[in-house]
């Protein structure tokens, strides 16, 4: 297999997040980081198992993302809480952490609701579509793409894999390939049977979020379930 070949299979789409640099214009249609305003209207900020009030973590609005995972091609806005101490990683869903799927703007009520203990700081977020490949240990790539990324190392066509696979993003995303630090788990089965790794926020500087050291928070779905999985590492 060529080098073209190769990075051609590695390669997703995948929509990354700039954070701020513009001046929002506060409508329903915008992505936030620290700032969720998207509730029904029975719904507040979800309390921890500590009976804390959880940390806004992210609001994002799907339909005008330049590439949207498939399994939330059906989901308009989706909204990510977070406990102050984080979950275990896998923790289900519920206790300290929580994700609400809005498949209809109708049942969205706006309302102005914040933590004030939440070190987040709020930014609306800048979309685009980029290529997004995996890291070579776990980060998603088949025992037959690994044999051949060898092959073409021992034939001396590369030095190394990231030779072909200069295009990770490691920012916030939807889609893509999960930013290990570690040992990765893959993108599917590692999150738990059945589960698809679909975006991840990530440490921040200007947002103030750093996740442990550096990491990011990966989540996945169960399309079978709506289930939803959580994992993160760090350095």
């Amino acid at each position: 297999m060529t080098i073209k070949k190769v990075k051609d299979k590695i390669s997703k789409d995948t929509t990354v997040f700039t954070v701020g640099g513009f001046r929002p214009k506060n409508t329903i249609q915008e992505s936030w980081i620290g700032k969720v305003s998207a509730y029904k209207a029975e719904e507040t900020i979800p309390i921890d198992k500590k009976g804390e009030l959880m940390l806004p973590l992210a609001q994002i609005y799907i339909p005008n993302l330049p590439f949207i995972h498939p399994k939330i091609s059906s989901t308009k806005i989706l909204t990510v809480f977070i406990s102050n101490e984080y979950p275990e990683c896998l923790e289900k869903m519920g206790e300290n952490w929580v994700i609400r799927e809005y498949k209809s703007l109708d049942e969205i009520k706006i309302k102005d609701l914040s933590n004030s203990k939440s070190y987040i700081k709020p930014f609306p977020l800048k979309a685009e579509k980029r290529q997004d490949c995996p890291i070579w240990d776990g980060g998603g790539l088949s025992e037959e793409l690994e044999d051949e990324i060898l092959e073409l190392e021992n034939n001396g066509e590369i030095e190394d894999y990231y030779d072909i696979a200069d295009f990770h993003q490691y920012e916030h995303k939807i889609g893509g390939f999960p930013s290990y630090c570690q040992s990765g788990i893959g993108i599917y089965d590692g999150f738990g049977d059945g589960f698809e790794f679909v975006f991840q926020i990530t440490s921040d500087e200007k947002i103030n979020l750093n996740v442990i050291d550096n990491g990011s928070l990966m989540f996945a779905k169960n399309e079978q379930t709506n289930e939803w999985s959580l994992y993160y590492d760090f350095y």
